[in-house]
């Protein structure tokens, strides 16, 4: 999809699924925003409409740098390799998580743990490519991100970008080989504006650089100079409308939460981390599809409690505040929240009282958009086998990257077999995997 389609395409055109544009114009504030929402949704309802009407989107709480499996979700104390960390019992019975997530323990009944995803790549770099992609790296081709493919499979559209990432690190979502129009639109803490949505200039001048502009490209295509790109094709003029558009959208309230009530704020965590996990809700009721939030500080080769801890201490109040708001909302049905890393950490303590890097069966959380309630998938022993060619062996129901990303697309709806094909004609599958049937509600 080009970004021409990303922009051109309103998600408002139909009754059923969202607000119009009009009745958006009209919300002025967050406040009366939520109100039209809860009208809408009144509507909706007399009119026999159901949830699986509503588009599916999807939130990615990503944990940069290898968060440990035994820390947070997969704890084994006691022993040699548990660690410092504890573990305590859950909202659903006889599921223990780490100390360390509290809050989240109590918001488990809405999620499915898998204990056991194993990846082939031991290298953040790599490994991230790996998870966020479904694929290895290939030096002939770069796989679209989770967020692209949604986006390029669901051809709805907003005047905010609708792949979005949150105080990205180095590695946001892209479109690969789908093309740049699916790249995800970057922006930082929450707390401050989006940058460059403003006018620098009074309003008259500047249309009147907009349409200088135009007049400057489109000159030169009628020139020749730019041949080499046929100009009903080229995207200047897409592109700087959809800008245009979003510059005075009501959508970009989204992004402002300190239009949300102190305690509302407070829940989430005093963090740009807990701040762009609220604004990930809001931004999937108007229309984002898939917005992705970083949180670093997991990369523990040294003092890995301390650092496990510090990074929990974050993770916990967005994480159980995000699942919460979502059920309130009556969005998790249609919202699927994946949170995990690039891979895990060893169980082996090493010398400097730190774990290092472990792809060999690692935790991921994931909630709603069809995923079971209260469900758990796979089992470590919480040991490597360090006197064995099989790392994995004290896995059981091990699963690859690939039937993660097979599962992930078919809670979202997304057919994961479909073959896309890439720009020299190389036909690709969205994953390679196989969804996991055991945590996939229907």
């Amino acid at each position: 999809m080009s970004v021409h389609d990303q922009f051109n395409h309103d998600p408002f055109c139909d009754p059923r699924v969202h607000l119009s544009r009009r009745t958006l114009l009209g919300a002025g504030g967050g406040g009366l925003m939520m109100s039209a929402i809860a009208q809408r949704l009144a509507w909706a309802d007399e009119q026999g409409v159901t949830d699986s009407a509503k588009p599916k989107s999807v939130i990615l709480l990503w944990l940069q740098g290898g968060p440990s499996q035994l820390e947070t979700f997969d704890p084994h104390p006691g022993g040699m390799y548990g660690g410092d960390a504890s573990a305590i019992d859950t909202s659903v019975k006889g599921l223990q998580i780490s100390d360390l997530l509290p809050q989240t323990a109590e918001q488990m009944h809405l999620a499915s743990l898998i204990r056991s995803v194993t990846s082939k790549e031991g290298d953040h770099e790599r490994a991230v490519y790996n998870i966020k992609t479904g694929y290895r790296p290939d030096p002939t081709l770069k796989h679209p991100s989770v967020g692209a493919v949604l986006c390029h499979a669901d051809q709805g559209g907003a005047d905010i970008p609708r792949h979005i990432s949150i105080v990205p690190n180095g590695f946001p979502g892209r479109g690969g080989y789908l093309g740049a129009g699916y790249d995800a639109f970057k922006i930082y803490d929450p707390a401050q504006s989006v940058p460059d949505i403003r006018r620098s200039v009074p309003e008259p001048r500047f249309e009147q650089r907009i349409a200088d502009l135009y007049d400057v490209v489109e000159s030169e295509f009628q020139r020749g100079r730019l041949r080499q790109l046929e100009s009903t094709r080229t995207l200047h003029r897409s592109v700087t409308d959809g800008a245009l558009r979003m510059m005075s959208s009501q959508q970009l309230g989204a992004f402002d939460v300190s239009s949300e009530p102190r305690q509302v704020r407070e829940a989430f965590g005093d963090s740009a981390f807990g701040r762009g996990a609220l604004a990930a809700s809001r931004l999937i009721e108007v229309g984002a599809r898939c917005v992705e939030v970083s949180l670093g500080g997991w990369d523990s080769h040294i003092t890995n409690h301390a650092l496990q801890s510090s990074a929990c201490e974050k993770l916990d109040p967005a994480l159980s505040a995000l699942l919460k708001r979502l059920e309130e909302r009556e969005l998790l049905d249609s919202t699927l929240v994946v949170c995990g890393g690039e891979f895990g950490r060893t169980p082996a303590i090493n010398p400097a009282e730190g774990r290092d890097h472990w792809p060999h069966g690692f935790s991921v959380l994931l909630a709603g958009c069809g995923i079971r309630r209260a469900g758990l998938y796979g089992e470590t022993a919480g040991k490597p086998t360090l006197d064995s060619d099989k790392p994995m062996a004290d896995i059981v129901d091990p699963v690859t990257v690939g039937d993660l990303h097979a599962t992930i697309l078919t809670a979202l709806g997304v057919d994961f077999e479909e073959e896309l094909e890439t720009p020299i004609g190389r036909p690709m599958k969205r994953s390679e995997g196989k969804p996991i049937k055991a945590i996939l509600s229907s």
